[in-house]
């Protein structure tokens, strides 16, 4: 896929001026939890092409050093967690249950293995994200990263399935793995703020936030699927819509960013529409900015997003 290929997107992106002073401190934390290597080097081939805190810059444009650090490393932690997957481990349900198991543990306050950088990581951003943060938050969080990581054995085993996925069990699997909640979550932490419970669960804000969840998982697919087709992967659109059509990889590519295209127009819908809900839901002036600023934070994140997947290396078959 060519970057002349890429989303038209009506959300400019923006970027944080802290890039600098978060990749030292990125670094500095891939050395104390060393995910990159089995044997504790920072040197993963290709990571600095892929621009994790470019993204992270990207994601939260207006995100501070220390914010933007901590977006970074959790940018880092969800590519080389998920990555871990790619090879044979990644076809053994019971041992990636039992990983996820020690990670979900360590919300409820589990210990992490001192041994385990993938532990020790988790604990590292669990603490900081958490810190400051009030309860209901805390709860939000700690449920969306549960699914996160629960959603990683079923993975395994749709990759030794003889039955690929239909298009619900897809979304339904993407939608864990993509760990998009817990990434929206993060646009209160870093802005030290907390949506109106009102405007969180409102239908509009609901379907925005869902859009903005799904629309780079439909893009992704298509980057990703020369790599992920012949490891057998089968959880990728683009798959789907072959069988579903009857169709070439790249009739069903095109077919895959039409139906992501017209999502993006439904977004920019729904964010005009959501002044006049706040007034109905007679929110003060305090309220509808803390709402404004997290829907802001949904279409920066896509926007942030869409820019950076064009561009990064991660996604490049040699």
């Amino acid at each position: 896929m060519s970057d002349d290929d890429s989303l038209r997107n009506p959300f400019p992106h923006r970027r944080s001026p802290y890039h600098a002073e978060a990749t030292e401190l990125h670094r500095a934390w891939l050395e104390r939890h060393p995910l990159l290597h089995a044997d504790g080097s920072v040197g993963h081939t290709g990571y600095a092409h892929w621009d994790v805190v470019d993204l992270a810059a990207l994601g939260y444009p207006d995100s501070g050093p220390e914010e933007l650090a901590l977006a970074a490393d959790l940018m880092g932690f969800y590519f080389l967690f998920d990555d871990q997957f790619d090879g044979p481990l990644g076809r053994r349900p019971a041992e990636v249950a039992a990983i996820c198991d020690r990670l979900a543990a360590i919300i409820h306050g589990a210990k992490p293995d001192p041994h385990s950088p993938a532990e020790t990581a988790f604990d590292d951003l669990w603490r900081r994200s958490t810190l400051g943060m009030p309860a209901r938050w805390r709860a939000r969080a700690a449920y969306n990263w549960e699914w996160y990581f629960a959603s990683h054995p079923a993975e395994a085993a749709g990759r030794i399935s003889e039955r690929p996925p239909d298009r619900d069990g897809y979304l339904a699997l993407r939608r864990g793995t993509a760990a998009m909640e817990t990434i929206f979550d993060m646009i209160e932490r870093l802005g030290r703020f907390e949506v109106p419970l009102a405007a969180h669960h409102h239908p509009l804000l609901r379907q925005l936030r869902q859009l903005a969840a799904d629309i780079p998982s439909l893009s992704n697919d298509v980057r990703s699927y020369p790599k992920e087709a012949p490891t057998g992967d089968v959880n990728n659109l683009v798959m789907i819509v072959q069988r579903e059509r009857g169709c070439s990889a790249d009739a069903a590519c095109t077919l895959v960013m039409a139906e992501a295209q017209l999502m993006i127009a439904r977004c920019a819908d729904l964010v005009t529409q959501l002044p006049e809900a706040y007034r109905m839901l007679s929110l003060d002036q305090d309220q509808q900015e803390r709402a404004r600023r997290y829907a802001t934070g949904l279409t920066d994140w896509l926007a942030g997003y869409l820019h950076w997947e064009a561009r990064t290396g991660r996604y490049r078959v040699a």
